[in-house]
């Protein structure tokens, strides 16, 4: 499956992150797992080991509600001097209310502001690592979601400003940024750059995200959900299978193709791109 390739999972210390990295490692991969919390992340290293029979697993301390925490990462990964084939932007915040250190609205900031970030700091060493990967190129794999449908569009003001109630909107919007960003890095690569990109819906999962839900009631509110394994299916698909390499800027749901909402434009995919450039400073 992944066979000596690299990845880098976000969000690889828990929940669909977790069993990602776990698939990739099982397969050959070297995987990086870059979190927040240096505890959980040593424990989610020393478990991915342990269930995948491989030494070949790292940590990268990453913050992306701090765009200062995201350009650390990224250095970090570039000073060890080692390709990378596969960038998994899998951590994602939902229902939470909040700032990010720069002030962006928080699930704007973290699901889509940071993850771009990120991307931007790491693309050319994909590239590098995608057209020396005997044809099989470099991927990036955005974890977004079927709410992204709900949103209606994208206002550019209201994600410097704090989640709603409820952050449903919110959400639907950072899941939507997550399509466009892959459409316009699609286009923005173009044929022979030496890397690909895709984003998807992992299936609606019993992850740490119901984490918040009473525990009386939790089983039953879980209980037809996937199982994390389940749901880092169309990840690992996405970012092993040599089916989706000659595609690019396509949206993946039970790992097959399904076409994006409408409202996933490419005149809005500029927009945004543009934005987020401007507020990174990458791009």
């Amino acid at each position: 499956m992944s066979d000596a390739r690299t990845f880098l999972v976000t969000g690889g210390n828990t929940g669909i992150g977790l069993a990602t990295a776990t698939a990739l490692a099982r397969g050959g991969g070297r995987v990086y797992i870059a979190c927040r919390s240096a505890q959980r992340g040593t424990a989610a290293v020393s478990a991915i080991k342990t269930a995948s029979g491989s030494d070949s697993v790292a940590l990268l301390p990453l913050d992306l509600a701090s765009l200062a925490s995201v350009r650390d990462c990224g250095a970090s990964f570039l000073a060890r001097d080692e390709p990378l084939h596969v960038l998994v932007n899998n951590a994602g915040v939902g229902g939470q209310r909040g700032l990010t250190a720069e002030g962006f609205e928080l699930q704007f900031g973290v699901n889509h502001l940071g993850h771009f970030a990120l991307t931007m700091l790491l693309l050319d060493r994909l590239a590098e690592s995608g057209r020396g990967a005997e044809g099989r190129g470099a991927r990036v794999v955005n974890v977004s979601s079927d709410s992204h449908y709900s949103a209606k569009g994208i206002d550019f003001d209201a994600v410097k400003q704090r989640t709603s109630f409820t952050g449903i909107r919110e959400y639907a919007v950072s899941k939507l940024c997550n399509v466009l960003f892959t459409q316009e890095l699609a286009r923005r690569l173009g044929d022979g750059a030496g890397a690909t990109t895709y984003a998807l819906h992992p299936g609606v999962v019993a992850s740490d995200i119901w984490r918040r839900v009473p525990a009386i009631v939790r089983p039953l509110v879980t209980r037809r959900m996937l199982t994390t394994e389940e749901g880092a299916r169309t990840s690992v698909y996405c970012g092993t299978s040599a089916e989706v390499a000659p595609q690019t800027g396509l949206f993946y749901d039970k790992c097959q193709v399904r076409p994006a909402s409408q409202v996933a434009t490419p005149e809005l995919a500029k927009q945004l791109w543009k934005h987020s450039a401007e507020w990174t400073g990458l791009g």
